[in-house]
């Protein structure tokens, strides 16, 4: 269930104070980001939230809120800054390293106890690692959907990408007009509600050895995305 764009500084202090509270195990937190070309060199629009005990995901909306978004406080003095940088707190990513590069380089927040459920992935295979797998081919070949399910999740896919992607005549810059266009909206809720059961299917699969392995690798991408010479584009 998305409950729409949180694009005020009541609704973050609302939001945030409910994010400590929150079970660890399995983590509650799964995260996205969209943005015009989203790394240092762009900007972010979107950061989509999806609390798992609660299904629900928000659409928090940086272009509008900015630094504010991260900065301020709930009743509890904690930020959603302080949250994606803390340890003790679980957050779910598919493919961290542009999220964290645009988070690290426009608002200084390091991520930390991040998750990454391409690594989780990875990991799990039978056959070659030599290359990693989207998220579209994930959610194609190991979530089994319905043919209802995939039905929807392919079309409200191709709605959005044909908004945004300029090889389809797209712009980018969509994400930053307001209000959001539905089809839009859709796009960026859809993926994000799939990680918890993405993360759950890889995590069954998952041994200590290799579980220790993601956990290094996935801490790697964060250093990596940080540095000077990062580009996620190249």
């Amino acid at each position: 269930m998305c409950l729409g764009l949180i694009d005020t500084v009541s609704a973050i202090t609302t939001l945030v104070a409910t994010l400590t509270k929150l079970p660890t195990s399995p983590p509650s937190l799964y995260i996205d980001l969209e943005g015009v070309y989203l790394s240092r060199h762009g900007s972010i629009s979107i950061l989509q939230l999806h609390i798992h005990p609660t299904n629900t995901t928000y659409l928090i909306d940086i272009h509008t809120l900015s630094a504010t978004a991260f900065s301020t406080p709930g009743s509890d003095g904690q930020t959603l800054g302080s949250v994606l940088s803390s340890a003790t707190i679980p957050k779910v990513f598919f493919d961290v390293r542009n999220d964290s590069d645009a988070l690290f380089s426009h608002f200084q927040i390091s991520l930390a106890n991040v998750h990454d459920i391409q690594l989780m992935e990875l990991a799990t295979r039978s056959y070659s690692r030599k290359f990693v797998k989207g998220l579209l081919k994930c959610i194609e070949e190991d979530l089994q959907l319905t043919s209802i399910e995939n039905k929807t999740w392919k079309a409200n896919k191709e709605k959005g990408r044909n908004l945004f992607a300029p090889e389809r005549g797209g712009n980018y810059a969509v994400f930053n007009e307001r209000p959001m266009a539905r089809d839009l909206i859709l796009h960026c809720t859809q993926d994000v509600q799939y990680l918890p059961k993405l993360w759950a299917y890889y995590q069954s699969k998952l041994g200590t050895g290799w579980a220790r392995k993601v956990e290094t690798a996935t801490e790697d991408r964060v250093l990596l995305s940080q540095t000077s010479s990062y580009n996620g584009k190249g």
